[in-house]
């Protein structure tokens, strides 16, 4: 009894397996490659996400806006930006060929917030002891030479950072790094000659000083 169990089960699990293999070979597949773009300036939009509707399977565009990826004919493709609406772009079910080209334009989500007033001082009299009290005595020349000395440049530069719209490019980019290198061994920058002349700016510039050591 146990024996035709056994080999009834066998016979079940590959049927299924050539049933599934057949459906495989059956369906065609393309590649898709293309530019996301802007619709008003036509500049590439990077870091768009792309997925197959109904699917877990997508991509995401680069810093210059390209992508690629694998689709079937009859495809729905969406896109999703954080500063555009959203997109869909639909596969002709027709399509021969196993590789075609698309640019696709997104549009820009305008959001248009209430105005807010802002006021520096919390009443009238404050406003006002701090506008008689205002010195005017510094030029225009004087603030120009404060703010452009050296030595204020040199510490703004060292200890500036970053903004949020710096941090999340930075962010974007190291992933997008991380995606073309995903299953390969990771890029060697001991011999990339433009990662030693960073190193060599940033050395010059005194960015890797104690932080301690400040004026």
């Amino acid at each position: 009894m146990k024996r035709l169990f056994i080999v009834f089960l066998i016979l079940f699990v590959s049927t299924q397996f050539f049933s599934q293999n057949n459906k495989l070979s059956d369906e065609k597949f393309i590649q898709i490659s293309g530019v996301v773009v802007d619709a008003d300036s036509l500049k590439p939009v990077p870091f768009v996400s792309i997925i197959i509707k109904g699917t877990k399977r997508g991509t995401i565009t680069d810093y210059y806006g390209f992508f690629t990826l694998v689709a079937s004919p009859g495809d729905e493709l969406q896109f999703f930006s954080l500063n555009h609406k959203n997109g869909v772009y639909k596969l002709d079910d027709t399509l021969k060929l196993n590789h075609y080209y698309i640019i696709h334009s997104l549009v820009k989500d305008t959001i248009v917030l209430p105005s807010v007033a802002v006021y520096p001082w919390p009443s009238k009299e404050e406003f006002k002891k701090a506008f008689l009290n205002l010195d005017l005595s510094e030029t225009d020349y004087d603030r120009a030479a404060k703010n452009l000395d050296r030595k204020e440049l040199s510490y703004n530069e060292r200890n500036l950072k970053m903004d949020a719209q710096a941090n999340y490019q930075y962010t974007m980019q190291q992933q997008l790094t991380k995606m073309y290198s995903l299953g390969q061994y990771p890029t060697i920058n001991l011999l990339n000659p433009i990662a030693w002349a960073q190193f060599i700016e940033a050395w010059r510039k005194g960015k890797f000083k104690n932080q301690n050591n400040k004026k």
